[in-house]
């Protein structure tokens, strides 16, 4: 299963290792028509998709290498825990005897309480307490920056010459990105913080994402890997000249959390799958023990 995925869902998902997971199709809705127009200075708009083709991302983890002379790449997997990612290429596995994704914690590039934090994820994996590292999708959240760009489930792009949103089929999370030049002066924090955009070279959306909520549940990527609320993103989301493949290129500072920033990158190919509309069942009993963003109750009552 997805550590993205939440164990009630509707319409009912087929299994994956103990819980549901999600494979869709990603539908790309464009208002811009299917030409280049004009942006800022000589570039041109990308044209992430017109309305009745989508996208599939490949991974559902950060495994892939970043460009030669990138900085440190994506967490990795400890060398002594084997394990390939069950959900690439559009396609689960769902064998059983396949080990859940154990990170390795002895990387210099992390803080001591951030390894030390994920040190505990990977006892609670290697115990059995938990079946795979949850996340806050397990619990119908939004994944965060740039966490969510790992969701398997579909997203599509709506283009307006001041706004970019991207919006993904469950729950209809909405990241809107702005296309201006300079970030807000007081920022509040939150799931996908304020994104500013620009386009370049006519196959390339650049954001930059600030404001974005930290803390111990709070994660970048599919290990749990955590980040305060000093993380920094960039990304160059590019479009290939056939239009068949889509590319993030993911820059990650925080210097509270790593010590230098990373480098990760995902994709996602086109199809011509239609949307559906998808419900994340929302359930107050924590039934896995993942102790990640329990639903709000009322200590009393209203009236």
């Amino acid at each position: 299963m997805s550590p993205f995925a939440s164990h009630m869902w509707v319409p009912t998902l087929r299994s994956r290792l103990l819980v549901s997971g999600v494979v869709a199709g990603f539908l790309v809705v464009t208002l811009i028509p299917p030409f280049c127009v004009a942006a800022s200075g000589t570039d041109s708009i990308p044209q992430l998709g017109p309305r009745d083709v989508g996208w599939n991302a490949n991974f559902w983890d950060f495994q892939l290498d970043p460009p030669p002379g990138s900085a440190h790449g994506p967490m990795k997997t400890d060398p002594r825990y084997p394990y390939t990612s069950q959900c690439q290429n559009g396609g689960c596995n769902t064998r059983g005897d396949l080990r859940p994704p154990i990170v390795d914690t002895k990387d210099p590039i992390l803080k001591p309480w951030a390894a030390k934090h994920m040190q505990e994820t990977n006892e609670e994996v290697l115990s059995g307490k938990m079946a795979i590292p949850f996340t806050s999708q397990s619990r119908c959240w939004p994944g965060g920056v740039p966490g969510q760009l790992l969701f398997l489930q579909p997203t599509y792009f709506i283009q307006t010459p001041k706004q970019v949103w991207m919006i993904w089929e469950r729950d209809q999370f909405v990241r809107r990105i702005y296309l201006t030049d300079k970030h807000s002066e007081n920022v509040k924090p939150s799931w996908f913080g304020e994104s500013i955009g620009h386009y370049e070279g006519g196959d390339t959306l650049v954001v930059d994402t600030i404001g974005l909520a930290g803390g111990k549940n709070h994660y970048i990527d599919s290990f749990r890997t955590p980040h305060t609320e000093k993380l920094h993103v960039v990304e160059r989301f590019t479009i290939s000249k056939d239009a068949r493949t889509l590319t993030a290129i993911v820059t990650v500072e925080d210097p509270d959390t790593f010590n230098g920033p990373l480098t990760l990158k995902q994709t996602w190919r086109r199809n011509e799958t239609e949307m559906r509309e998808w419900v994340c069942a929302e359930d107050l009993a924590d039934h896995f023990n993942q102790n990640l963003h329990p639903m709000p109750q009322a200590d009393k009552p209203d009236f």
